[in-house]
């Protein structure tokens, strides 16, 4: 990398030589031996291994394995996985920054890369939070998928430099044209089923503008994402931090993040939809520029929210939640009584798999909220509309 990268060295992705070292390490772990014989069946059982240790580069990486085990994830765990709205990453001159709101800690991320893949564009460099890399294989992994580290867990002082750093290194690589950014709309999966954008994510960006607001983000070419599961994952364990987060502050256990990658990827997921929504547009970010200082980035936020929402494809899963948490039959027609049947099994399988101590009505309302609260989402969007109109 060229000298005027070298102060992004503590976040940036690995190189291709890093890479290389970093999958060799990989290959030793014994899970790959699993991971071979599941994502390709017809090979020797050391196949993978093979392939990791003679990986040259991180293109050949995410060619050769992970867009074959992604594949294998969405063919296994999901029902039906579509996506729209791929001209609208054709519509930017250059680099993007995919703004998306957050579902699933690696899955999110990964079916972005894929959709890319497949349309034969440059997949993106991705902003993870350092508290995923406590486990040095899946720093090994990560980080050789273009991983960009967002440090998390320091004080108020570093933060900001820490901040600042990023907010330069996303700026500098989209405007450079060296690579399009993906990151997430707020620190954290959602987990009560709003998607939301915070304000501080938007101030961070805009810290390492040289210019007047507006050429500030228009450079940075915003795309917002939305990904919608049928089936949430992790949806059990968003329920029950929600439910312990009200008495006392939640703390999570010491192997929390990598039991979430693992159920995220294996959980069944029923149909995924991933909508592109439209670039965010110079008259939008003029008009958020003439707003009072704070009130310019609760514009922006507004106006990736909306396309958030927008974009969000319900199902049957969220209708039925909707309809069971509010004692409300309002989206019947959109769901068989069947579906009511097979939803609530569902959910009485989820709430078994915790601790009995929790109260389980609270909880069942927590879980049915994160599925209903979707539809909450664009009916509060639609009267926003109508008031308008």
């Amino acid at each position: 990398m060229n000298e005027e990268w070298n102060e992004f060295d503590s976040i940036c992705p690995y190189t291709d030589e890093e890479a290389v070292v970093a999958l060799g390490k990989l290959a030793d772990h014994p899970a790959v031996l699993e991971v071979s014989k599941a994502v390709f069946p017809k090979e020797e059982p050391d196949f993978l291994r093979k392939v990791l240790k003679n990986i040259k580069s991180i293109d050949e990486f995410q060619t050769l394995v992970m867009s074959k085990a992604i594949a294998w994830v969405l063919d296994h765990t999901a029902h039906n996985f579509s996506y729209d709205g791929i001209s609208n990453f054709k519509k930017i001159n250059g680099r993007f920054l995919a703004l998306s709101n957050h579902r699933d800690i690696i899955l999110d991320p990964a079916i972005t890369q894929v959709v890319l893949y497949q349309n034969g564009m440059q997949t993106t460099e991705i902003a993870v939070g350092s508290n995923l890399l406590s486990n040095p294989y899946v720093e090994y992994l990560i980080r050789s998928n273009r991983m960009i580290k967002v440090i998390r867990g320091i004080n108020a002082r570093s933060l900001y430099l820490s901040s600042q750093l990023l907010s330069k290194y996303i700026r500098t690589c989209i405007t450079s044209g060296k690579s399009s950014i993906w990151i997430a709309q707020r620190e954290g999966r959602t987990k009560n089923g709003f998607d939301t954008t915070e304000q501080g994510l938007l101030k961070m960006l805009d810290m390492s503008g040289t210019k007047d607001f507006t050429s500030n983000f228009e450079e940075l070419n915003i795309v917002p994402l939305s990904i919608s599961y049928e089936y949430e994952p992790c949806d059990i364990m968003k329920a029950r931090e929600q439910l312990i987060s009200r008495t006392q502050k939640y703390v999570k256990g010491p192997k929390e993040d990598l039991i979430s990658i693992m159920t995220g990827i294996q959980q069944q997921k029923g149909n995924i939809h991933l909508n592109i929504g439209e670039p965010l547009n110079h008259d939008e970010i003029m008009e958020a520029s003439c707003c009072a200082k704070n009130d310019r980035y609760q514009a922006i936020r507004h106006a990736v929210d909306i396309r958030v929402i927008e974009g969000y494809k319900l199902w049957k899963t969220n209708y039925i939640g909707y309809d069971m948490a509010n004692h409300s039959y309002k989206y019947s027609d959109r769901y068989s009584p069947a579906d009511v049947e097979a939803f609530t099994e569902y959910v009485e399988h989820q709430l078994d798999r915790v601790e009995k101590s929790l109260n389980r009505s609270d909880l069942r309302e927590i879980l049915l909220r994160i599925y209903g609260n979707p539809v909450t989402a664009k009916e509060k969007l639609q009267e926003e509309k109508a008031k308008r109109n």
